[in-house]
């Protein structure tokens, strides 16, 4: 009875670690994706930014690799891209430091323009990667009652004690539906 259970724990290890290198996938070993990086810039990102700032710098430290293109918007009174690029060597350092350098105005963040934007310089072709901070509950309100309110149709929230993160799907409609005329033509 001993041996037969070393034998079947023996034989569920090797079939964890068989099947977990044929699935994992480090972030160096995928191919490159555009990265659009949303921050509220409007006064309520004072009071977080610290926070935020060191949140982020860890999110990008696990999703960046070589050959990736990064966009920065301040969605401040304005939206405004603060960054824009292609990560090589050291670029990651350049990024967190746009980031780090927000100085919040205005007592809105205009998180449509920035979507709107994001949406319009997506390739057709590649994937991307849309994460949007909003630093006020009463932020995201002006972008649900406008016509960018279908970009966050397709979103994850991941809420903090003051503020929130939403992962967002851009485009991702017209992707699923070729996606699924493709599948179901063949």
């Amino acid at each position: 009875m001993k041996n037969i259970a070393k034998n079947l724990l023996i034989s569920v290890l090797a079939i964890f670690i068989g099947l977990s290198s044929v699935y994992a996938q480090t972030a160096s070993e995928r191919s490159p994706i555009n990265v659009n990086l949303i921050i509220d810039g409007s006064v309520s990102l004072s009071g977080v930014k610290d926070e935020i700032n060191t949140w982020v710098s860890r999110r990008l430290d696990q999703i960046l690799v070589n050959g990736d293109r990064v966009t920065v918007w301040s969605a401040g009174t304005q939206a405004r891209v603060i960054y824009s690029g292609r990560i090589e060597n050291n670029e990651r350092e350049t990024v967190k430091r746009s980031i780090r350098d927000i100085s919040p105005v205005g007592n809105n963040a205009d998180f449509s323009g920035a979507l709107r934007d994001a949406a319009n310089r997506q390739s057709g072709d590649g994937y991307s990667y849309t994460l949007l901070i909003s630093a006020s509950p009463a932020a995201l309100t002006s972008v649900l009652s406008s016509p960018q309110a279908n970009l966050l149709r397709f979103s994850r929230v991941e809420e903090f004690t003051s503020w929130r993160a939403l992962v967002v799907g851009l485009n991702i409609d017209s992707k699923v539906k070729n996606a699924a005329t493709a599948y179901f033509t063949q």
